[in-house]
């Protein structure tokens, strides 16, 4: 028999046990006593138990998922009793390269319970060869997918499924995510279903929108999104940083993120943004292909975003700013240029005001700024304007946009602006040869209206206006806005006004926002315009308005009135020139008239079918006061309304139980709705499908028809959309109790 030697000494067991006594090894009479070195056989990571304590049982995930600052148990198996002179270490690691000294690989001795770097790891009870260890993380540990082993000696053990999700914590009253209330942690963390508002500031309507943070893949993508972020692993436990890069990631633009934008109509390369009903399908289709989806427009990111946000354990809330300003020269200010016509000049500025923006707030602590800039932080991922050079934005905290603090990081002057611009009207006409731009009106409360997301625990809008800004006019307000005008650059903004002819205070709506900080009290308008619609305008309907025009003032008063009608896109691009009225009316004294504008459908519908996106009817009305210089504008959005799509089915269930839900569609509208589709999904009951409704005259119906089979208890909801190719999107939400 082969034997080693060590200095002349055989090397057999026997040997050794002997030395090992002789030198007062005790390790080895231990060995000796026990027979073999102490084994793990098993690791039990108790899923069900920790991930209900965690609030993380509905993510649909192998791996174990849970949150930071909080312990979790696992019960580790053995090939013999425990004796009390065992050494067992948890290994706890992440990243590619873990390392002690940067604080991502962590070995927890079982025994002492000692801390490393804020982790530890403790024996509960032990029995016969089972132990119940409680580990515990700090509730600033990095966020990712960690590693888990269990050493016993020179024997490492590596489970079959080692990897632990660890989370943000909105539970934890140390973590910086920390949020009060069971309410609002159920709505902006644990709810995987809502709603977006979408439409104007007159006519808000609700989309309904399932995020589906808990689907299959989707905890997967979002950690892929963390390893295809720029951010060190340190950072990872900042939700400041985490949420700023995952603004970038949701888009495509400087990282082969999530979406790709598009707002040219034409998506014959991917999906259109309205044909999309959830995070889900776009998320999966990222994850499984790692290429960027086709394609997004605002509430698309948004919806992703909060998506993201709340899978990773961040509270998150899809936010829509009605008549928001998108402002490029930072000068709080949207210029508006019409022709003599009252048609828009876009070529004159790269200002826009959109209809309305979808972007997202965040929930967290900011320790990086001075106090009292905690809570709801804007986020958007929605590529508007480079921040640091990429596109990004946020977070930028609701308290620091309110009062005007736009110096503070993230992007608060772009998102102050978003909500307090002046939108500026100019009328532009030829003089001699040359443009002059006549200045008509200066709106100071036209932008950021209605500021708008779900309620807590409610299926209901609720306005959030006064988080992002007083109200206008307040003396809290023109402090704001002084304070933010303070720190805004003038460059450029002589050169326009240095040419203008500014009317008198009459005609104006408002002042500049510098004036209006000096607490000038204005008199009242002597002229004013209002816009009203006369029934809500169908597809296929004519546009049927009245214009209204007051005076205040014991004089004559001959008036101009120009009015331009165009359809054009929620971001403000024309799509088309629908006709332009002139008209001359006279009033004496203190009086008013209405002018009827009927446009007929024809004007409208053959483009209708043209354009990629859902379309609304924009008026612009110019009023000109015979033997004066002046100009006053008014404008009005009309958003079509359609007919609504039927859901049939019981109001309760039980989980693995089949039943049929039907969708129902009659074509109310006057026109054909062509290559009509019906695009449906119930998270935890059925994944998306869509059927092929063909052509749908008017007053045709079709009825579809799918089998459900819930999967998870609670309330869940069945999100439908209708698309074709006049129509771009109807959509619906039926919701049904599951019960085990």
């Amino acid at each position: 028999m082969q034997c080693g030697h060590v200095d002349g000494l055989c090397k057999s067991p026997a040997t050794l046990l002997l030395l090992g006594c002789c030198l007062g090894d005790h390790n080895s009479l231990q060995l000796y006593l026990l027979g073999t070195q102490l084994k793990v056989t098993g690791v039990d990571f108790l899923k069900s138990q920790n991930m209900r304590l965690h609030h993380t049982d509905a993510y649909d995930n192998q791996g174990l998922v849970v949150r930071r600052g909080q312990d979790f148990q696992l019960k580790l198996t053995f090939d013999r009793d425990l004796s009390a002179t065992d050494l067992v270490n948890l290994l706890v690691s992440i990243g590619n390269k873990p390392m002690p000294t940067l604080g991502t690989q962590m070995s927890l001795n079982l025994r002492s319970g000692k801390d490393c770097n804020g982790w530890r790891a403790t024996i509960i009870t032990s029995s016969n060869k089972e132990c119940l260890v409680a580990v515990t993380s700090p509730a600033d540990a990095i966020v990712g997918k960690y590693c888990l082993k269990v050493i016993t000696g020179s024997d490492t053990y590596k489970p079959e499924n080692d990897v632990v999700y660890l989370l943000f914590n909105p539970w934890c009253q140390v973590d910086t995510v920390f949020m009060a209330g069971n309410a609002e942690k159920n709505e902006y963390v644990l709810n995987d279903t809502g709603c977006i508002y979408v439409g104007s500031a007159d006519y808000i309507r609700s989309r309904p929108w399932n995020f589906g943070q808990f689907e299959e893949f989707i905890l997967d993508c979002c950690m892929y999104l963390l390893d295809q972020s720029k951010l060190k692993l340190s950072a990872r436990r900042d939700p400041v940083a985490v949420s700023r890069a995952m603004s970038a990631l949701v888009n495509a633009n400087d990282d082969r993120g999530v979406l790709v934008g598009n707002w040219s109509g034409g998506y014959t390369c991917g999906t259109s943004p309205l044909r999309w009903i959830g995070s889900v399908s776009i998320l999966q289709q990222y994850y499984k292909t790692k290429q960027s989806v086709r394609y997004g427009q605002c509430w698309v990111f948004s919806g992703v975003l909060t998506t993201v946000m709340r899978c990773l354990g961040i509270p998150a809330r899809s936010v829509s700013n009605f008549d928001s300003a998108h402002d490029t020269q930072e000068d709080l200010r949207v210029d508006i240029y019409v022709n003599e016509h009252g048609e828009p000049l876009k070529k004159l500025s790269f200002d826009s005001i959109w209809n309305f923006h979808v972007w997202n707030d965040v929930w967290m602590k900011r320790p990086d700024l001075p106090a009292g800039y905690d809570g709801w932080q804007t986020i958007d991922s929605t590529p508007q304007e480079r921040s640091h050079g990429i596109f990004q934005c946020g977070p930028s905290p609701l308290k620091a946009v309110q009062e005007g603090d736009v110096y503070l990081n993230f992007d608060c002057k772009f998102v102050y602006a978003e909500v307090n611009a002046d939108k500026v009207f100019w009328c532009v006409r030829k003089v001699n040869g040359k443009e002059e731009y006549i200045r008509t009106n200066v709106y100071a409360n036209a932008i950021g209206k209605n500021i708008s997301t779900k309620a807590v625990g409610q299926n209901r809008r609720e306005d959030i206006t006064a988080q992002y800004k007083y109200p206008e006019g307040s003396p809290q307000e023109r402090k704001a806005m002084q304070r933010a005008s303070s720190f805004i650059s003038r460059n450029g903004f002589g050169a326009r006004f240095a040419s203008a002819i500014v009317p008198r205070a009459r005609f104006q709506q408002d002042v500049h926002p510098w004036s209006r900080c000096q607490d000038e009290v204005l008199p009242k308008p002597e002229v004013q315009l209002e816009i009203t619609s006369k029934k809500p305008l169908y597809p296929g309907n004519p546009i049927d308005l009245g214009i209204t025009v007051k005076t205040s003032a014991p004089t004559s008063w001959t008036i101009n009135l120009t009015t331009s009608c165009h359809l054009q896109s929620y971001i403000g691009q024309i799509e088309a020139n629908l006709g332009s009225i002139k008209e001359t009316i006279k009033l004496e004294g203190k009086s008013e008239m209405e002018v009827p504008l009927k446009i007929a459908a024809d004007k409208y519908v053959g483009r209708l079918a043209s354009v990629g996106d859902e379309d609304l009817i924009k008026v612009i009305v110019i009023a000109e006061i015979e033997g004066t210089d002046e100009k006053l504008a008014k404008e009005t959005t009309l958003i079509f309304q359609y007919p609504p799509i039927t859901v049939e089915m019981p109001a309760t269930a039980k989980v693995d139980q089949e039943f049929n839900c039907a969708f129902i569609f009659k074509n109310t509208l006057r026109i054909p709705l062509q290559d009509c589709k019906l695009c449906v999904e119930g998270l935890g009951m059925f994944k998306m499908t869509s059927f092929d409704e063909g052509d749908i005259q008017p007053g045709g119906i079709f009825k579809s028809k799918i089998i459900c089979t819930p999967k998870r208890a609670g309330e869940k909801k069945i999100v439908a959309k209708v698309t074709s190719v006049q129509v771009k999107e109807i959509s619906v939400e039926k919701a049904i109790t599951i019960t085990e």
